[in-house]
């Protein structure tokens, strides 16, 4: 928790914090709500591109901690960044059902089976993110690059699904739709878990290779 705290408190940008709070976003009428997600993912880049030009591994690493613990930190740190910005968001896609706003006619709206989806965006982006960035602990362009790729398909696939007539439960905020959309919700949160535990023990591994 203390190697957090150093995180939060000096290796973290200030945009961090301001990505975390466009989860606000939800209550616009007309908005593609799968951008939030990028938000979620540019978040850490920054930070990231941030750390490396303040030398944070190194200074971390000058620390009587072990190197995958540098890791381990980091991947708190998008821990709290990515489920901080979803758990934020969460009154704003309540008070946006109380409004009975009409259907985000751009593509799906915050409903159960978008915040399932925003998990498997979130647990793609870091399997990819993480174990390419600690390859070398300082190339995160490269890596940012290599990892929004596939997220980007898959964010535009999730809005594209929705306008399909099979999948409108996807989009819809009724009790009984809302019920369908919970497998999708319960399979990130369980994607998101495997991926954060395989991106740290790939990444602390070839981060222990990495001479700095």
């Amino acid at each position: 928790m203390k190697l957090l705290y150093k995180e939060l408190s000096l290796a973290a940008h200030p945009s961090l914090y301001a990505f975390m709070l466009l989860g606000c976003l939800v209550i616009i009428p007309v908005y593609p709500y799968t951008v939030i997600f990028m938000f979620g993912c540019l978040a850490p880049f920054i930070t990231f591109m941030f750390a490396r030009e303040n030398n944070d591994a190194w200074y971390t690493a000058t620390l009587p901690i072990q190197k995958k613990e540098i890791v381990l930190a980091k991947c708190l740190l998008l821990t709290v960044v990515q489920l901080g910005q979803l758990l934020l968001s969460l009154p704003f896609a309540i008070l946006r059902n109380t409004l009975t706003i009409e259907n985000n006619p751009v593509g799906m709206d915050a409903t159960a089976a978008w915040y399932g989806f925003g998990l498997i965006i979130f647990s793609v982006f870091n399997l990819v993110f993480l174990p390419a960035y600690y390859t070398s602990g300082y190339k995160a362009g490269v890596s940012f690059l290599s990892a929004m790729l596939p997220v980007i398909l898959f964010m535009a696939a999730v809005e594209i699904l929705v306008h399909f007539p099979i999948f409108y439960w996807m989009d819809s905020t009724s009790p009984e739709d809302l019920l369908r959309q919970l497998p999708i919700l319960f399979l990130g949160l369980f994607l998101y878990v495997v991926s954060m535990a395989a991106s740290y023990r790939i990444a602390a591994h070839r981060f222990e290779k990495v001479n700095l």
